[in-house]
């Protein structure tokens, strides 16, 4: 067998921590509104509100750190701030075990959003250390890697939900998983340094960030982004409350919002390969409009079925196409610029997505504590559209930048 490449193996490396943590991220998914209930909040639609803030509070935080984050692992190295950021959330992922009120879940998570950073990270890693040609390949495979986790970890925190019956239990062994995540990162990830491509002193770090973020062909990128984990988010709030709508209080229950959540990440883990390597040919704009549309098509049926089997089928159809949008987008993002800058531009398009998975789970709360659950759908279903327009009659020039080098 032909040894991997030295980028090849940092690529599966990666992989694998993106698996782990992805993993650590979804696992509270199928139970975080049955934990605030079981912390004493009533009625069913305060419940839905702070689903919707505490789902949403750590990816704010992580919006607004982001960019500084991103700019030190330029100075530092990206490998540093991926396992710094591994072990920040194994230690507030073990603290939320321990709270006692909802409360103290919700400055759990904020921390957790501070110190974390890891998307932009491993993103920026993995940006760096892969051949141009070959940028959409590999973050579509660090897409599938963190689908992979997001396919696992909703069916692992279920099974323990229902097997411990005691919702704090997964929160440590998630802690540990995050820990492995750490020690696999630490010990065999190796990150090549590569020699500055531009001529002059550093930017000082304020001045970088500005100068990146007023490039006229980042700026319709940012809204796309933003608008996709809207979409990707919005509605998982409300997802186990709508299990537990249409099949009742049953044993069981948790186990069958593990299953709504993870045949999306199972439908993403199939396409996303395929997705992020078409784009490298394709083009990356073709491959975001397709992905939008049938990210529509299989949100908005959502709002009038009645059964589990037919909601989990239109979710699965929703990860097929979901799969399709980050790695695309990141991956045109990432040409744009040249490598000494990519941990600061994927800092600052890291707050985008996390600004859409702070206001998605917001917004979806929001809506279904005042119009119920199928308008929330509906609603989703209608931003990937406006987002389908938007790449449409915003990106076409984005796409035809040639990669700075």
């Amino acid at each position: 067998m032909k040894p991997l490449a030295g980028w090849q193996r940092t690529l599966w490396l990666m992989v694998t921590v993106q698996a782990l943590m992805a993993f650590a991220f979804s696992v509270s998914g199928p139970f975080l509104p049955l934990f605030i209930i079981q912390l004493g909040v009533t009625p069913i639609a305060k419940v839905s509100i702070w689903a919707g803030i505490i789902a949403s509070v750590n990816f704010l935080m992580a919006a607004i750190f982001s960019p500084i984050w991103g700019g030190i692992a330029d100075r530092t190295g990206r490998k540093a701030m991926v396992v710094r950021s591994c072990i920040a959330i194994s230690i507030f992922t073990a603290v939320m075990g321990l709270v006692q009120n909802v409360w103290q879940l919700f400055a759990a998570r904020a921390c957790m959003g501070v110190f974390s950073g890891f998307s932009a990270a491993a993103v920026a890693l993995v940006g760096t250390q892969v051949p141009e040609e070959n940028l959409g390949f590999s973050l579509g495979w660090m897409a599938t890697g963190q689908l992979i986790g997001a396919l696992v970890g909703p069916l692992f925190g279920g099974f323990l939900a229902e097997t411990f019956r005691d919702y704090r239990h997964v929160f440590y062994f998630t802690s540990a998983f995050a820990l492995a995540a750490t020690l696999v990162c630490l010990f065999f990830v190796r990150e090549q340094a590569h020699p500055r491509t531009t001529v002059g002193t550093r930017a000082p770090f304020w001045q970088g960030l500005r100068e990146i973020a007023v490039h006229p062909q980042l700026a319709p990128m940012f809204v796309v982004v933003l608008l996709a984990q809207v979409v990707a988010f919005g509605v998982q709030p409300i997802v186990p409350l709508f299990v537990r709508a249409m099949v009742g209080n049953v044993p069981g229950l948790a186990i069958a919002a593990g299953a709504s959540f993870a045949v999306t990440g199972l439908a993403d883990l199939i396409a996303s390969p395929f997705l992020g390597k078409r784009s490298d040919r394709i083009g990356y704009r073709r491959v975001l409009l397709i992905s939008l549309l049938g990210v529509a098509c299989f949100t908005i049926p959502q709002a009038f079925v009645h059964s589990i089997g037919a909601f989990i089928a239109l979710r699965f159809g929703v990860g097929l196409f979901l799969g399709g949008v980050l790695p695309t987008a990141n991956a045109l993002i990432g040409r744009l610029f040249p490598l000494e800058r990519r941990g600061q531009v994927y800092g600052l398009t890291s707050s985008a997505t996390f600004m859409g998975m702070f206001t998605g789970p917001l917004l979806g709360g929001a809506i279904a504590a005042r119009l119920g659950f199928a308008a929330v759908f509906l609603a989703i279903g209608s931003m990937a559209l406006a987002n389908f327009t938007w790449v449409a009659l915003s990106v076409r020039r984005a796409s035809a930048v040639a990669p700075t080098r």
